[in-house]
């Protein structure tokens, strides 16, 4: 598959000098921009090349820790099942968890039970630990 890195740039440019920072907390699921990237790093899709992600951890308004969400259901040590509130099936990419600007994120979707969140927390300490 040929990526677009030229197309993505220029989304990129725009995202650091016009996009607004918005308000968000820990277990939200957003679209965000996460753009064209290398190798099987994941990649968002569309003219946004957005994807959604899972608000893991927030140090302040600026940055926080995403893990990326797939509808591609996989199994595995990397891989944490979950429905969120809108019962749409999605696994979290656990081994892709990345620190994020959030002028990255255009729209929240929905949020995380406190169960399956404190799921991800286990998943995640459990891979930092192994």
């Amino acid at each position: 598959m040929q990526k677009d890195f030229i197309e993505w740039s220029k989304n990129k440019a725009d995202i650091h000098n016009e996009r607004m920072r918005p308000f968000f907390h820990e277990r939200e699921i957003w679209w965000c921009s996460l753009g064209e990237n290398v190798g099987f790093e994941q990649d968002g899709k569309g003219t946004k090349f957005a994807r959604p992600v899972i608000v893991f951890k927030k140090f302040n308004k600026e940055v926080f820790w995403a893990i990326p969400l797939s509808t591609k259901v996989k199994h595995g040590r990397f891989y944490v099942a979950l429905y969120a509130i809108d019962n749409i099936q999605r696994v979290a990419i656990i081994s892709q968890l990345r620190l994020v600007d959030s002028k990255r994120l255009l729209d929240k979707i929905t949020m995380v039970s406190e169960d399956e969140y404190k799921n991800i927390q286990k998943a995640v300490a459990s891979l930092c630990s192994s």
